[in-house]
């Protein structure tokens, strides 16, 4: 029922749009609140990180008025955005957390409904893999192997693993994208950053 009613607002929350006006909307009442008080105070602390970054950034690259302005406005925004997820993020944790805990504990005898709608999304979820199943496969053999392991351990790598798979992936993204630039653009990135020598360009 409460994710019926609040599926219009979340929907409406998910747009970009709609999220940047509420960075830019937080960052003007920071702004406007007393120096001494906590919406200050936080403010304050997010001008001199973002003065730091800008300043951070003008050692790499050479950074002007026009530059900054711009530099200044995307970081306030990165930076109000990145705390906007990590709260909410903590918080859908505490709700999923106190809705296992309700079910788990039958609280307000909640478990049957917190249990059928769980059911209901965990078939929708299996539904595709059923649909390639080969007949002669069991369906136990098949969701053993790929949906849920008889020694009830996930059917992906730790999360380690993925994060270390994931750091590795990007960085060779970067690593190939810089290179390319340096050598078939007339923007030699590599040089900025570490001031090796620039190449002849094709």
């Amino acid at each position: 029922m409460f994710k019926l009613i609040s599926a219009p607002l979340r929907a409406l929350l998910r747009f970009p749009l709609v999220q940047l006006a509420i960075a830019i909307g937080l960052i003007l009442w920071l702004q406007a609140a007393e120096d001494k008080s906590a919406p200050g105070r936080v403010f304050y602390g997010l001008d001199k990180l973002v003065e730091s970054t800008v300043q951070a950034t003008s050692a790499v690259f050479t950074v002007k008025s026009f530059t900054r302005s711009w530099l200044t406005f995307g970081y306030m925004i990165a930076y109000v955005y990145l705390a906007g997820s990590i709260v909410l993020w903590f918080m859908r944790i505490l709700t999923v957390a106190t809705i296992d805990f309700a079910g788990r504990h039958n609280l307000f005898y909640l478990r049957s409904a917190i249990a059928r709608e769980r059911g209901i999304g965990a078939y929708r979820a299996w539904v595709p893999l059923e649909r390639i199943r080969p007949a002669e496969i069991p369906q136990r053999e098949w969701e053993e192997a790929f949906a849920w392991p008889a020694d009830n351990c996930p059917p992906y790598p730790p999360l380690r693993h993925r994060l270390l798979r994931g750091t590795v992936f990007y960085a060779a993204l970067i690593l190939i994208a810089v290179l390319l630039l340096q050598f078939f653009s007339p923007f030699p990135v590599l040089t900025w950053i570490t001031g090796w020598p620039a190449a002849d360009k094709v």
